[in-house]
């Protein structure tokens, strides 16, 4: 008998995917937990139904979480990231050196602990000693912690269950008085085929807030579309002037010097919408 997993990205359309083991079903005080093995994409965090990391294809999202902004300040020595338990984003955080403290703020402690236990690959740096991991209200911390940050991101599912507050403008404006007075926000922004008004949504929202704001884009395979994108929005440094050759070398699989400024060039459609 064959065991598949199924993602409902829409109503009419979905992903699916043959599995060879289901690891671990658990429903937490935030939303259903799953991991799971699969034949093509490996091991595979699935939070409400919805893929939020595979061991395959990981690297595409947490590195252009990261790099971007990491690679347009000049200097960003604490770093927060609010979501994010499975640990890839921390992870490509610390292949900066100028880097001297990482923050994770997570709500759901059992997503970290999973992540621990089953993506090692990708969870492997949450016990680096220049890191400190929060359990808590990613909304509340930003909140709480005004001037304090470099650089923040915002590592969310999709705006449902306990994310929704993180695609607010209340949210926005607290990552904005969170910030230094030259701080660097990013937010993954979902998908342009199936959330088109949600880019428009968070695209108008920060531009009230943020002076500089780009959007830029990547290919994931496993999230709905696989065309996504991300959304920056910057006091200061503008990520399309950084100087290809300031961009240090460092190990990745995605993400280079040369893609920086390209994936900031969107196809038209998507292009139309953050106008």
């Amino acid at each position: 008998m064959e065991l598949w997993y199924t993602e409902k990205q829409t109503e009419n359309f979905g992903i699916t995917s043959k599995i060879k083991e289901t690891l671990v079903t658990e429903k937490t005080d935030f939303q259903d937990l799953a991991m799971i093995d699969t034949n093509e994409w490996g091991r595979m965090l699935v939070l409400d139904g919805m893929v939020m990391t595979s061991v395959r294809d990981e690297f595409v999202y947490h590195e252009m979480v990261a790099h971007p902004a990491l690679s347009t300040h000049p200097n960003p020595k604490n770093v927060l990231v609010v979501g994010g338990g499975d640990g890839g984003v921390i992870r490509e955080v610390l292949k900066h050196p100028e880097v001297e403290k990482a923050v994770l703020v997570e709500i759901d402690g059992k997503v970290i602990e999973y992540s621990k236990k089953y993506l090692p690959e990708i969870a492997g740096e949450l016990d680096n000693p220049r890191v400190e991991v929060i359990v808590n209200d990613g909304y509340m911390h930003i909140h709480d912690h005004k001037n304090t940050y470099d650089v923040i991101m915002v590592d969310s599912t999709e705006p449902v269950g306990p994310a929704v507050e993180l695609f607010s403008k209340g949210f926005y404006q607290g990552i904005y008085e969170s910030l230094k007075e030259d701080g660097i926000f990013v937010a993954q922004t979902d998908n342009p085929w199936f959330k088109a008004d949600l880019i428009q949504t968070v695209n108008r929202d920060v531009r009230e807030i943020f002076p500089i704001v780009r959007v830029y884009g990547a290919n994931i395979p496993t999230y709905p579309s696989g065309l996504w994108t991300f959304t920056m929005g910057s006091k200061k440094y503008d990520p399309l002037q950084v100087e290809e050759a300031s961009i240090p070398e460092f190990e990745t699989k995605y993400y280079t010097p040369r893609l920086h400024k390209a994936a900031f060039v969107l196809p038209k459609f998507v292009e139309d919408l953050v106008k």
